[in-house]
């Protein structure tokens, strides 16, 4: 999006005429490529940051108001608050997550020296498990960082945003989104242990193919849907497990560790969902690996498993996810495809021949429309930095 455009809408918006003091950030989205839900269960997970996002256009006031406008939800309109009143209000709706932000930062560094108005323009797709939330939230931080000079540590800021989400919204997620936004590198992905925060970037040597996002337009949204429910399942697999085992997560299980200890859960659901968790951890390092070694069709082949143990042992795909992915397999030049984010609708990934991509969303697409009687959206994907000043 073009600087000079986002900084015209910002001023025709909130009626200023002057450019001096407008400064402009972008905050990218994510995608998972493998370890998914292993966040929350102390494993690893291995995101990076894409080049759809959220821009940000800012200017400071000379007052404590903060006013916040959405091109993605102009229907609200301006919404205003206080530097010194930020409480979770329904009615401000996307407004929450840029509000809780800001009242942890000041938490952390202390009162803001005055308000500021902020333009939002995204072009991620709202609901679609790409990380428009953490988008926004690490967007906010970042601005607020640079506004008033704060020099925050990037992971205290990635902590501070998986805190909106947990505390001030009420998701239960882990840390995996603020990171992967927060923290990412142009044509890398991030090897990161949730448990530890220990990372790597992980080269993305694919070329010759493309990372194809596939939205199936069915929303999610996470507070509302199952995501907390599998978190609480995990909890009391490891509650169970941990009567014989020493250990903190689900995470810090092996295969086999597992295998030889799974009858502790009598339960048949609740040990599908503990092994989902401790096998999507062991496909992840073995995904490193493989991209490490540049073995591309390693790498596809976890992505399958992966899609299959969400289906099978997470129950968290759905006939939307399931047709898109098995579209996705059957058609030449795709390496690899997996349902990714929280689940229950969202979005696919695939990895595909270069050469293919147009064949590829011409089939998936018409496959897709004729079961399921909707169309999806298809992206392909660049990897890209983290959020940043533009």
């Amino acid at each position: 999006m073009e600087k000079n455009t986002l900084i015209k809408e910002f001023q025709q918006v909130f009626s200023i005429e002057a450019s001096e003091g407008v400064h402009t950030f972008f905050s990218p989205g994510r995608i998972n490529l493998i370890g998914e839900h292993t966040d929350y269960n102390g494993g690893n997970v291995l995101p990076c940051a894409i080049t759809y996002g959220t821009y940000g256009v800012v200017k400071l006031r000379k007052d404590r108001r903060v006013r916040v406008y959405s091109k993605n939800f102009a229907d609200k309109g301006i919404i205003e608050f206080s530097l010194d009143l930020l409480e979770f209000n329904v009615e401000d709706n996307w407004a929450n997550y840029p509000k809780g932000m800001i009242r942890y930062v000041q938490e952390s560094q202390g009162s803001l020296p005055a308000g500021f108005d902020m333009y939002v323009s995204g072009n991620l797709p709202n609901g679609a498990g790409l990380s428009s939330s953490a988008s926004l939230e690490m967007l906010t931080g970042v601005i607020l960082d640079e506004l008033f000079d704060l020099k925050l540590n990037r992971i205290e800021l990635v902590k501070l945003g998986q805190k909106v989400e947990n505390d001030f919204i009420g998701v239960n997620s882990g840390i995996m989104d603020q990171f992967a936004v927060g923290m990412g590198k142009v044509n890398c992905g991030m090897f990161l242990d949730c448990q530890t925060l220990e990372y790597e970037y992980a080269p993305l040597d694919i070329d010759g193919h493309k990372i194809i996002i596939i939205n199936s337009n069915k929303r999610r949204e996470l507070a509302d849907s199952k995501y907390n429910q599998r978190r609480s399942e995990c909890e009391q697999a490891l509650e169970l497990l941990q009567r014989k085992l020493d250990i903190q997560s689900l995470g810090d299980l092996t295969e086999a560790e597992f295998e030889a200890n799974s009858s502790l859960i009598e339960d048949d659901m609740l040990k599908r969902r503990a092994k989902h968790a401790v096998f999507e951890n062991s496909r992840t390092k073995r995904a490193l690996k493989s991209l490490k070694e540049g073995d591309l069709g390693a790498f596809g082949n976890l992505m399958n498993e992966s899609h299959l143990s969400m289906r099978h042992d997470y129950e968290i795909t759905g006939i939307e996810m399931d047709t898109l992915v098995e579209a996705a397999w059957a058609q030449a030049g795709t390496v690899g495809a997996r349902m990714t984010g929280g689940g229950f609708g969202g979005c696919a990934l695939a990895l595909v021949d270069e050469n293919k991509v147009d064949s590829f969303i011409k089939a998936v697409g018409e496959q897709y429309k004729q079961k399921i009687g909707y169309e999806a959206n298809f992206y392909v994907a660049s990897i890209g930095d983290g959020t940043k000043q533009i």
